[in-house]
């Protein structure tokens, strides 16, 4: 399968967006907001590797996603950086694609998860808090290596997962194959997630960037050094909505005037148009 959608609109000089979901989710995920961002904006969601059933692409490591993201971003936009928007494990490896390759990201709108690779992030979370994070991501892990054997099994055990943390979109599309990124990094699978940048040290100090997170949740995905660190920083903004952790689908009104508001304001200048070919 594709691992894009077909928002690629014919070649013009707008901002191009890249949008890279998360755990559970498809690019299905973007809808609303490409609905809204179109119109100024070539807009081009990704799927993650492996994310659709019956997908051909297989999970990658870090370093083979961030590959696999520089071959896309190079293909839609040959001639101009990008503005990434991210969500969970999208912003993950979005980050780190973008610590890779700076000169090809212009922005970064980060969704609901931040600088968990900081130690204001680690030192913000209690031990409750702490297992609670260790008790889900295990739980999707484990259902990642018991996948090849017993995959009725596997999915059954995602799907309640997905259910109990808030996912309330199809369960059908959700599979044991989405968990890989909970095995690197509680298993060390495909290589495991060490050696990453510091997401504080790239995000904001570096490139523009938009944070917006959900505040109803048990625990975050970021430290509030964090927001105050982006709050102080020119060209950088953090927002708080009340709403768990999907915030685009909570109140995607709110969230999609907070996104389109913040790149009128950081608008990088107009790339020359040139042939991308739908994906």
């Amino acid at each position: 399968m594709s691992p894009m959608t077909d928002h690629l609109l014919s070649p013009d000089a707008r901002p191009v967006l890249v949008l890279l979901h998360g755990w559970p989710d498809t690019a299905a995920l973007w809808a609303d907001t490409v609905g809204v961002l179109q119109r100024d904006h070539r807009c081009v969601c990704l799927n993650l590797p492996a994310y659709q059933p019956g997908d051909t692409l297989q999970p990658l490591s870090v370093d083979a996603m961030c590959d696999w993201l520089a071959a896309q971003v190079d293909a839609i936009s040959p001639n101009a950086a990008v503005t990434l928007v991210l969500h969970d494990w999208g912003c993950f490896f979005g980050y780190e694609y973008a610590a890779r390759h700076r000169h090809r990201v212009a922005r970064v709108v980060g969704v609901d998860v931040g600088d968990t690779n900081s130690g204001a992030y680690r030192r913000s979370v209690s031990a409750s808090q702490g297992l609670q994070i260790m008790g889900y991501q295990l739980w999707l892990a484990l259902a990642w290596k018991l996948g090849p054997l017993w995959p009725a099994l596997a999915n059954g055990l995602t799907r309640r997962m997905a259910r109990w943390v808030g996912w309330r979109s199809d369960l059908a599309t959700v599979h044991w194959a989405m968990n890989y990124p909970y095995a690197m990094q509680w298993l060390g699978s495909l290589g495991g997630l060490r050696g990453v940048a510091r997401v504080d040290q790239v995000l904001g100090p570096v490139l523009p960037t938009l944070f917006i997170y959900g505040r109803r949740k048990p625990f975050m995905f970021h430290s509030q050094r964090w927001v105050d660190t982006l709050n102080a920083t020119p060209g950088c903004r953090a927002v708080g909505m009340d709403t768990g952790h999907w915030v685009m689908r909570e109140r995607p009104d709110e969230f999609n005037a907070q996104v389109r508001a913040w790149l009128d304001a950081q608008r990088p200048p107009a790339q020359t148009p040139s042939a991308c070919a739908t994906r």
